[in-house]
């Protein structure tokens, strides 16, 4: 079955230049193929678009109709195109960006009027959940993640490392003292973080590879990193959250790092696409972005030994 648009742009074509065999040259088709066509397009509609005689072709008033139709049709077709490249070349329109909201909140929100400056015909809509959404059926252009990802699907680009640090209070170790190996962990008071991950709020996990799990209890969890922030603060417990979080805190004496007899982690931060299609000029530029802004090492990690 001959394609509609394909039919338009024939009969279009040939009511223009007056001529079967002009049109087909004009449009690199045979003079058969653009009878055919004609005639396919005049049998789905059951009218006749064109008087043919030997010596010219003229349009029915019904023809006249149907090309000032296809005119409007085959006009929105090409601007609809010519828009999609321009998108694909030049960052525009509306970017659909998900990210944890901790983090959303302290790295990616202040960069936004940057990008915004570099590119000023695109917008974002800012999604800020600790969720692990679906890109697809939610309709997100891009997420960030933080740690182990669950679907080999989508594509992935690695941003930079999260490192995880075990701290606490001066006022809370004053008072229930230092733990200095991982089975001191279980005197402490350990507030955990309860959103699903491979660790969970009552088993921590460390070693390089996250393969040593201790069983921990506390009497707070949460599911944001920002309320256990809080309460170690206040010298409730001990945590176990990334240094974007803890950074600025450890740096100034509030919270203490606490090293133990096996290393803390260091988790992927990654910029997940859907997969299947080549990402818009706007995915492509915001993921360079992050991607220069956090190199060549994290901000958050500035002045911590880590």
């Amino acid at each position: 079955m001959l394609d509609r648009v394909t039919g338009m742009s024939v009969f279009a074509r040939v009511a223009t230049l007056g001529n079967f065999s002009a049109a087909g040259r004009a449009l690199g088709l045979s003079q058969t193929m653009v009878t055919k066509h004609i005639a396919a397009t005049e049998a789905r509609l059951g009218l006749k678009l064109l008087h043919r005689s030997t010596r010219r072709l003229t349009l029915t008033e019904a023809g006249r109709n149907y090309l000032e139709s296809c005119e409007r049709i085959l006009a929105d077709i090409e601007d609809a195109e010519t828009s999609a490249r321009a998108d694909h070349v030049e960052p525009r329109g509306t970017l659909r960006l998900n990210v944890p909201l901790s983090f959303g909140i302290r790295e990616i929100a202040p960069a936004l009027a940057e990008f915004a400056r570099l590119h000023p015909d695109l917008s974002i809509d800012l999604g800020l959940s600790d969720r692990y959404v679906d890109l697809i059926d939610e309709g997100w252009d891009l997420a960030v993640r933080i740690g182990l990802l669950r679907d080999s699907s989508l594509v992935a680009r690695w941003l930079a490392p999260c490192h995880v640090i075990m701290c606490a209070a001066p006022a809370y170790l004053a008072a229930r003292g230092t733990p200095r190996k991982l089975a001191d962990l279980t005197a402490h008071n350990c507030l955990g973080y309860t959103l699903p991950s491979p660790a969970s709020a009552d088993r921590w996990l460390f070693g390089a590879n996250g393969d040593v799990a201790v069983k921990v209890a506390g009497n707070l969890r949460a599911s944001n990193g920002d309320a256990l922030l809080a309460a170690a603060l206040a010298g409730q417990g001990l945590i176990y959250q990334p240094t974007f979080l803890i950074g600025d805190h450890l740096r100034s004496g509030n919270l203490v790092a606490l090293p133990l007899d096996e290393p803390t982690r260091a988790l992927p931060i990654h910029a997940i696409l859907p997969t299947g299609r080549q990402p818009p000029a706007k995915v492509r530029a915001f993921v360079e972005f992050l991607a220069g802004r956090f190199r060549p090492g994290p901000p958050w990690d500035l002045g911590l030994a880590l």
